[in-house]
């Protein structure tokens, strides 16, 4: 009996080994180019995009802030270090999200400081460190190949 509980042990280790093993669509190369880590994974940086202390721009201002906010997300995800960007569209407090492909919150603070709306004070950034999977940073060249219209 002592024997069959020990086989069968051996057994379920072997399955759980074999569940652990390598993805059958892995692709080394893929993951290498991406800083994927054994899970897919790597690290970055969410930014939430909070309703800054100074809303009160007349509408003229608001829209140019807008629209210069906007130009800099273009340049931030040209360069590479804004991956996936977007509003929610409730109308809260927390406006929008950013996740940069950083090394540090450090980093992603200086980035945000080059936004004309959080420099007006219409918007702020919480910043914080997130782990989430290499393929997003795939994100943008496949946004360009949906996207009819760009900013």
């Amino acid at each position: 009996m002592k024997y069959i509980t020990s086989l069968m042990l051996l057994c379920l280790l072997c399955i759980a080994q074999n569940t652990l093993a390598q993805h059958p669509s892995y692709d080394k190369h893929l993951a290498d180019s991406l800083g994927a880590d054994e899970l897919g994974m790597k690290k970055y940086v969410m930014a939430f995009l909070k309703r800054g202390p100074n809303r009160n721009q007349d509408s003229a201002t608001a829209a140019q802030l807008q629209a210069a906010h906007m130009k800099n997300i273009g340049r931030m995800a040209d360069m590479g270090k804004l991956i996936l960007a977007g509003p929610f569209m409730d109308n809260g407090e927390v406006r929008g999200i950013y996740v940069f492909n950083v090394a540090t919150v450090e980093e992603a603070r200086e980035l945000t400081a080059s936004d004309p709306a959080i420099q007006a004070g219409r918007l702020v950034m919480e910043l914080h460190p997130w782990y989430g999977s290499a393929a997003l940073l795939l994100v943008n060249g496949l946004h360009n190949k949906v996207a009819k219209k760009g900013f």
